[in-house]
């Protein structure tokens, strides 16, 4: 679906995480929501990689446009600053306009991620841009701390997504 300023609106959600961002995508239920909620959560604590703020940028859906060979992602004006916690409902959080786009991650509580992936073939095409994609089971209990890393490990290697195709 196309948004109003040429880009593409997906169904997900984008947490930006010391200022990188990070697209969920998976089935409903798969738990994008909740993944950004315990990264938001956790924000500041401990020594490591968990140190690294998090911040919502958009739940549910993310516009996601090609800009200067980089893929920005924000919210729709109507779901800016929503995320949704089971249990409780839509609420308001503090939330970023737009985040340059890092790395996607998939959710997928059913197989077990690759031990060694080989992100040079492991990449989301997005409006014309590649990013390495990375498979989570977002229940498990290392999940913040694994997109935490993978944001060190993908921002540290100098990669803003694999350029355009």
């Amino acid at each position: 679906m196309s948004s109003r300023d040429g880009g593409a609106s997906i169904h997900g959600t984008c947490i930006a995480v010391g200022g990188h961002g990070v697209l969920l995508f998976g089935a409903p239920g798969s738990g994008k929501s909740d993944l950004a909620l315990r990264l938001i959560d956790t924000d500041g604590r401990g020594t490591g990689p968990e140190r690294l703020t998090a911040q919502l940028v958009a739940d549910d859906q993310v516009v996601l446009a090609a800009r200067g060979g980089r893929l920005i992602a924000r919210a729709p004006d109507a779901l800016a600053g929503r995320l949704e916690v089971r249990g409780l409902g839509i609420v308001s959080v503090a939330y970023l306009e737009e985040a340059p786009v890092l790395c996607a991650a998939r959710l997928d509580g059913t197989a077990a991620p690759e031990r060694l992936p080989d992100f040079s073939q492991r990449t989301a095409t997005l409006c014309g841009i590649a990013i390495p994609e990375l498979a989570l089971d977002a229940r498990a209990p290392s999940a913040p701390a694994v997109i935490r890393a993978a944001v060190i490990a993908f921002a540290g290697a100098g990669r803003q997504g694999f350029g355009t195709t």
